[in-house]
């Protein structure tokens, strides 16, 4: 079975509109992207999570699926007609059948965070045996390593955990750090996050790495003291959360907050200077890792 693809030239304004529209006349599929992706003109767009983004790339691209046998140029006329604009330039491609599970775990190769830390997907070897390996599949909750500020907080752990610490992933995600954290030698491990899926997936990583941890809901987190706290969300909720995370942490414990813009670091910063004594912020390709301890 083969498909096509047509990759539609198309003004940011109307972008999303098209889109449904050919969803709503036959396309199996329709997605939007930055039309100067992967070049020089490319522009980076960010948001927080439940909030809109406030602004679109000048130039968008869509870039629709379609079966074998449709009518790729009469559904795109379509799709515009019912949009108010003339059909715009596309080109189309012919997409043949693959092995689509094979292609995508080819994409995911074992991520290095440093000589004695891995990350390895299950259906890999570990490239270095000898090394902590955290066996982690790409799934529905955050957290591969494979984005800078996870790689940060990574790195960090690596570096401080010495054995027995007690810690608090805020925002757990996939669990990678909670975990990560256990195998490196702490003591006592709990997460929490606001999505159950990651809860859950937090758990079955655990399982599968073999440690043991406690993953939990905000309305099921212990209320008790750490000597380390890590919180790789957003710079919104980090905002809002200095106080609460600040009770989580014991007294000389330490914090670790990612998730950061680089120009967002000095304000971040400052926020939890009121109860910490903070660290020089630390970047990776754009992102921020702070430190500090607590007072």
């Amino acid at each position: 079975m083969a498909w096509q693809q047509a990759t539609i030239e198309a003004d940011s304004a109307v972008a999303e509109r098209l889109a449904d529209a050919l969803m709503d006349v036959g396309a199996l599929s329709s997605a939007i992207e930055d039309a100067f992706a992967g070049t020089a003109q490319e522009e980076p767009i960010f948001g927080e999570p439940g909030e809109p983004v406030d602004r679109m790339w000048r130039q968008s691209r869509i870039i629709t699926l379609f079966e074998e046998g449709a009518d790729v140029a009469l559904t795109i006329a379509a799709a515009s007609n019912a949009c108010q604009i003339a059909p715009p330039p596309f080109s189309v491609e012919r997409i043949e059948e693959q092995d689509w599970v094979r292609m995508t775990q080819a994409q995911f190769e074992p991520i290095r965070i440093s000589d004695r830390l891995w990350i390895t997907p299950t259906w890999h070897d570990a490239p270095a045996p000898e090394a902590v390996n955290l066996q982690l599949d790409p799934g529905l909750a955050f957290g591969t390593g494979s984005h800078p500020t996870t790689r940060l907080c990574l790195q960090w752990l690596d570096a401080h955990i010495r054995g027995g610490e007690s810690l608090l992933d805020y925002g757990c995600g996939s669990g990678i750090l909670a975990i990560a954290a256990l195998k490196l030698g702490a003591g006592r491990a709990v997460g929490v996050d606001i999505d159950p899926q990651a809860v859950r997936a937090s758990i079955d990583n655990a399982s599968q790495n073999s440690v043991t941890a406690r993953f939990c809901l905000p309305d099921q987190l212990p209320d008790e003291k750490s000597d380390i706290v890590l919180a790789n969300i957003l710079a919104n909720p980090l905002r809002m959360l200095g106080g609460l995370l600040a009770n989580h942490v014991r007294t000389g414990g330490k914090i670790v907050l990612s998730g950061i813009l680089a120009e967002q670091a000095e304000e971040l910063s400052a926020i939890y200077s009121a109860w910490f004594d903070m660290d020089p912020p630390v970047f990776d390709e754009g992102w921020t890792r702070l430190t500090g301890t607590r007072r």
